[in-house]
């Protein structure tokens, strides 16, 4: 088991339904008071699945961060005692945190599956270090350029390359189509 993590005896991982919008706040007050209440043999780790998206507002690029999973927050903790009955201490904490709805599974939580847990830090791992468009294009739609040498100019989508982030698009020019490899941040939807 080299290179992973050990994981604390009666360890398990948990979903914790959340106030929308709230994700993070409840994220950060856990990481925050776990130590200040003692229980740091108890809560190890807190997981707020992310990606960062883009768009193009008045033709500028911003880019900011999406919830994966918005109304949800997963917690790595010690929830049991060996009898399978629920430690008071984390429950109650975890549970009166500021945002938290509630334990996914109610008064008897049930864990998540580790295969649960690696699919969601493989979605992770794939967003990271990507922009995703927050606009999904579709071929043979009509766009226009917001950017670079043809702006203003109206286009068709021929293909779409999501791993880089670029399309091409055929765009009029003298009276021809010709293709053109755009970012996806360039175009924007033509809105009837």
């Amino acid at each position: 088991m080299s290179g992973q993590t050990q994981t604390p005896s009666g360890a398990q991982w948990f979903a914790l339904h959340t106030l929308s919008n709230k994700e993070g706040r409840v994220k950060q007050y856990i990481e925050r008071y776990k130590t200040i209440e003692e229980l740091d043999d108890y809560i190890f780790e807190v997981l707020l699945p992310t990606e960062v998206v883009s768009e193009v507002k008045q033709g500028k690029k911003k880019s900011q961060e999406r919830k994966l999973m918005p109304g949800y927050v997963f917690i790595h903790m010690k929830l049991y005692d060996e009898n399978g009955k629920i430690l008071n201490k984390p429950w109650y904490f975890v549970k009166e945190t500021s945002g938290v709805i509630s334990f996914v599974g109610g008064e008897k939580p049930s864990p998540l599956r580790e295969a649960e847990i690696s699919d969601i830090r493989a979605r992770m791992e794939a967003a990271s270090g990507k922009e995703t468009p927050k606009v999904q294009y579709e071929i043979a739609e009509e766009v226009k350029i917001t950017d670079g040498p043809f702006l203003n100019l109206n286009g068709r989508i021929d293909e779409i390359d999501p791993e880089r982030g670029k399309l091409k698009v055929s765009v009029s020019i003298f009276g021809r189509f010709t293709p053109v490899e755009l970012e996806y941040w360039q175009v924007e939807r033509i809105t009837e």
